[in-house]
């Protein structure tokens, strides 16, 4: 069995390992692989495995020794999963590798806001409180979060998971869910979603992306929004338009944004959020904990062995 990895990097820099693939067959691992390269190195491969190399229709049609195709992701828009099935190849993804590094960001990029650390440790660096008059000193506010409502959009694993934290700090947590509100952990209120935007200091997306989702945070409801609040999106860029929220930044209409995740990524250098005031961009690292990407790499091994044996698991064809 030809085994290639198309764009293993973004996994394993150098500290986990790729040995395991030994056992199933020939292995080819490339780091990064563009558009202009995909079919050479794709091209007799039985098994693939991709992160974000696109796999469409006219590159499945094109590939007629290829089996299984292996998402080293949550997410699997990359694969037109559609063809692949009519063509009897597996696509399998990573589900839920990650929801604790997620949920852990959810607060980094929080508490950045409002705690700002990063900011006084490089001006105390500098010398800033040395030569300070004053015991202490602070030049950006400073928020409780306690007491706060903390907003949910989506109560998935990870929601749940980032409900759990805001409780442990004491935010009263509401949500916008699909589910009955017998069917919540206790401590969760489910609201309508124009009260969520309109109730809450934080508000944390955590829904999928969807026709129905795509600039579900958009103009009209950050006009609803507190003009205090802070907008937290570790889900999927394009949930927010991300024009509007920069313009609701400058506008003082919204007190901060926080987001590990960009409608392109990398993004341009043009784009909004990056110059817009109190928005904090992290460069989509929340699953990119050894301990996240060590889960990924072992549910990846076991998709592949459970493909080989017959069974598949992960199944999103």
């Amino acid at each position: 069995m030809k085994i290639t990895v198309l764009d293993g990097y973004g996994l394993n820099p150098g500290d986990l390992s790729w040995d395991w693939l030994n056992k199933y067959g020939e292995v080819k691992i490339y780091d990064r692989t563009s558009p202009s390269q995909l079919m050479e190195r794709a091209a007799d491969a039985d098994v693939i495995f991709t992160n974000k190399v696109v796999i469409n229709a006219e590159t499945l049609s094109s590939l007629p020794n290829l089996k299984y195709i292996g998402v080293l992701a949550t997410g699997y828009n990359i694969v037109d999963v559609k063809t692949a099935r009519q063509l009897g190849v597996v696509v399998t993804n990573i589900p839920a590798y990650s929801t604790d590094s997620v949920a852990q960001m959810v607060f980094a990029l929080l508490l950045a806001i409002t705690n700002r650390v990063e900011h006084y440790a490089i001006e105390n660096h500098n010398g800033r409180w040395s030569n300070n008059p004053d015991f202490c000193y602070w030049d950006s506010p400073l928020m409780e979060l306690a007491g706060k409502t903390f907003g949910i959009v989506g109560l998935g694993n990870i929601g749940k998971a980032v409900a759990r934290i805001a409780g442990a700090f004491g935010m009263k947590v509401v949500a916008f869910t699909s589910k009955k509100q017998e069917e919540l952990p206790a401590g969760i209120q489910k609201v309508a979603l124009d009260q969520l935007f309109s109730e809450s200091d934080v508000l944390s997306l955590h829904c999928p992306l969807t026709p129905e989702t795509d600039h579900l945070v958009n103009a009209e409801r950050l006009d609803l929004m507190k003009p205090t609040a802070i907008l937290i999106n570790t889900g999927r860029g394009p949930l927010i338009d991300e024009q509007a929220v920069a313009n609701a930044l400058k506008a003082g209409k919204l007190g901060a944004f926080g987001a590990d995740v960009l409608s392109s990524e990398p993004p341009a250098a043009d784009n909004p959020l990056l110059s817009a005031p109190n928005s904090f961009i992290t460069p989509h690292i929340a699953w990119a904990t050894v301990e996240a990407r060590g889960r990924l790499m072992e549910i990846c091994e076991g998709n592949l062995a459970a493909f080989v044996s017959g069974t598949p698991r992960n199944v999103v064809s």
